[in-house]
């Protein structure tokens, strides 16, 4: 058993204003970064749908030179091109992502592909045909980020983002720690912007995360260990409360949460690939946004999570038997089956309880697509590093279809 005591923990430099009015100590981030000419990156929906481009244009004043208001979902690549060149046009020296997982991604990328040398193929993560993939090292200074947050989301504080090639059918995957941001915002304006299904289902997200990663704990060091257990109190707080317009207290909760899962995986926890019903169930999810416009995150997590434990919940029965204790699951009866059996009913019975669709077919996925998904699902650098889940095609398959 590895020594919980010996580990790596790195910090990343970032500065989080939250709260009522946080937004007004945007300026004075923007000048302290020593930028002159941001560029907004948005959705949208906050582009037209919400007041946010008028207040932030009154903040920024003359600072603000250039806006993207048009990042489709999932930050598909022709949208972030043309943000690239919107960028260019307007000189931007600071990028200002406005809105939750997709925008915050494609800011990274956008950010990437304005200051690297080379063709987009020689940035992104390599998949030899009989190797582990190739993260190559992106070398280039780049411009600074801040995030201003719509709905809690882990793609806040990271350095790694993954877009579609709509016209290849390919999910390509980038990283460079650099494209952290420099300062994130929770201001309850903002985050109230978020209809309220789209902030509980990318609360949703974030408790499946903390769930996952709390079963972990025998193996955590110290630091992951606070950072997991404070998350799952956290988000099991704020879900029964996201659905409710005025609760900006929920929606900044979450935003913890998640903020404490990125802390995770700085300080070495490592959680996308910590078991193998948390991996399975991130690369096929991943592999399902890449191909269905209609699919959100928090909604295909748990819609999947049940027979991913049906299917690999035997190769970690300690996983299982640490998340039936984290839901307090009662001692199996005689007869009932296997606790991975148990512990899939009570997870499609909880998600179920909070309104979360059943099955894929539910959020839109069509059964021709379901062999494709099982196929990209092994092309996911994070959820596969050591490239094994070729050797599980057969499950995978049954769990898609089991899920469809």
């Amino acid at each position: 058993m590895p020594d919980s005591n010996t580990f790596l923990s790195t910090t990343h430099a970032v500065r989080v204003h939250a709260g009522d009015q946080a937004l007004s100590y945007l300026p004075y981030e923007v000048d302290r970064l020593g930028a002159r000419r941001a560029m907004i990156l948005c959705g949208r929906s906050v582009a037209n749908k919400t007041e946010l481009l008028p207040l932030l244009a009154d903040l920024l004043g003359e600072r603000l030179v250039g806006v993207f208001g048009k990042m489709g979902k999932d930050a598909p690549l022709p949208d972030i091109q043309a943000a690239v060149a919107n960028a260019r046009q307007c000189r931007a020296d600071i990028l200002v992502a406005v809105g939750a997982g997709s925008v915050l991604k494609a800011a990274r990328v956008v950010d990437i592909l304005l200051s690297e040398p080379g063709d987009l193929d020689s940035l992104v993560t390599q998949y030899p045909d009989n190797g582990r993939p190739v993260s190559p090292k992106l070398r280039s200074t780049k411009l600074p980020i801040i995030n201003i947050l719509t709905a809690g989301t882990s793609a806040q504080n990271r350095g790694g983002a993954a877009v579609k090639d709509v016209e290849n059918g390919r999910r390509l995957e980038f990283f460079d720690p650099k494209t952290r941001p420099a300062a994130i915002f929770w201001d309850d304006r903002a985050l109230l912007t978020a209809p309220p299904e789209l902030a509980f289902t990318t609360g949703l997200s974030v408790y499946w995360r903390s769930l996952m990663n709390i079963c972990t704990l025998a193996d955590a060091n110290p630091l992951v260990e606070g950072s997991r257990r404070q998350a799952l109190r956290l988000s099991r707080r704020a879900m029964p409360r996201l659905r409710n317009e005025q609760d900006a207290a929920a929606r900044i909760d979450i935003c913890a949460a998640a903020l404490l899962q990125n802390r995770d995986e700085d300080d070495g926890g490592r959680p996308f690939d910590a078991h193998w019903i948390a991996r399975v169930v991130y690369a096929l999810v991943a592999a399902t946004l890449t191909l269905v416009d209609s699919v959100d995150q928090g909604s295909a997590n748990a819609v999947y999570t049940a027979p991913v434990i049906r299917e690999f919940g035997h190769l970690c029965p300690d996983i299982v038997a640490a998340l039936a204790e984290t839901i307090e699951m009662d001692a199996i009866p005689s007869g009932r089956g296997t606790a991975h059996a148990l512990l899939a009913e009570h997870f499609e019975k909880e998600f179920s309880d909070l309104g979360v669709p059943r099955h894929l077919r539910d959020l839109g996925v069509a059964r021709h697509m379901l062999d494709e998904i099982v196929k990209l699902s092994l092309l996911n650098f994070n959820a596969d590093r050591n490239r094994e889940l070729g050797s599980h095609q057969g499950k995978l398959r049954k769990i898609v279809y089991e899920a469809w």
